[in-house]
């Protein structure tokens, strides 16, 4: 018997995507990309931030349900854990409409028999001012924090695994990946819509201190190229997805913010995919060679 092939492995699967305003066609690539990802033998099939559109928040949230089962379907369907980057949604975990107005934002976890595994509300919310068209972002305005932290159980043939839920601007908290860490996260989801600039600044070595933080690999699943709104205003995302091992290496990355449709896996494709494979042994192994966690002592 070959003991390399019965060793725990995760095979992991980061999705890009150049999200519109088009729901439907969004959903469409969607499936293709869960499909393909499924035939390439993903175990987890992560997709990025709004996912199902970039903008039109409220109109989305309206559909939050309907879009949700549709993701879980695709799970089903092709027999993979699907993490559903982020979606509006106007109510809380306990069923509660959010007040004042908002949404929350909200990743969830659905396994391969389509039930949900997992909710988590982004708890931390894009407030910045950018040297891009858009200038000033606020994402308080529109939705309201969550509060809790989120830990889900991932299982492949050989093993299971805990994975430490995050979105986009909770990056830059390393308070947060250390704290997924401690509550027994093997790896970190990072479903993300970074602006073109902010990105191109700090994309990279974000996903790879979260790495060194957590000793976790890091699944950043982003949004990239040009998003156009319905009102004319362009939003530039900067794609990029990458995964990074527990050391902060990169395991596998997608080098660009635009989908190139002309040349490789890319031909004719809304999205691209990323494939990492998580050796639960050997990053058990890098853990115990260096075990920050042990010595860990502000929090």
């Amino acid at each position: 018997m070959n003991d390399q092939a019965n060793k725990p492995h995760l095979v992991t699967a980061a999705i890009q995507m150049n999200s519109q305003q088009d729901i439907e066609k969004n959903i469409a690539t969607i499936k293709s990309a869960i499909s393909d990802a499924s035939h390439q033998g993903a175990h987890l099939v992560v997709l990025p931030e709004n996912c199902c559109s970039m903008g039109e928040q409220f109109a989305t949230a309206e559909r939050f349900d309907a879009l949700s089962a549709t993701i879980a379907n695709y799970a089903s369907t092709y027999g993979v854990y699907v993490l559903a980057g982020s979606l509006p949604c106007p109510y809380r975990p306990d069923g509660v409409i959010v007040p004042d107005s908002r949404l929350r934002q909200v990743s969830q976890l659905f396994a391969p028999d389509g039930t949900r595994v997992a909710r988590y509300d982004k708890i931390h919310l894009f407030t910045a001012t950018v040297a891009d068209k858009h200038g000033s972002y606020n994402e308080a305005a529109t939705f309201e924090p969550g509060t809790q932290t989120v830990v889900a159980t991932v299982e492949s043939d050989y093993a299971a695994y805990q994975l430490g839920m995050m979105v986009c601007f909770d990056l830059r908290f390393p308070a947060l990946a250390q704290r997924l860490r401690q509550a027994g996260a093997d790896l970190l989801s990072a479903p993300s819509a970074f602006t073109y600039l902010t990105g191109q600044a700090h994309w990279s070595l974000l996903l790879c201190a979260r790495a060194l933080d957590s000793q976790c690999m890091v699944i950043g699943a982003a949004q990239g190229g040009d998003h156009v709104y319905k009102n004319g205003d362009i939003r530039q995302t900067w794609g990029h997805t990458t995964i990074t091992a527990f050391d902060g290496t990169i395991i596998n990355s997608y080098d660009a913010s635009a989908l190139d449709k002309t040349t490789g896996n890319e031909k004719n494709q809304d999205y691209a995919m990323v494939l990492a494979t998580l050796d639960k042994q050997n990053q058990q192994q890098g853990r115990q060679k260096m075990p920050i966690f042990d010595c860990h002592r502000l929090a």
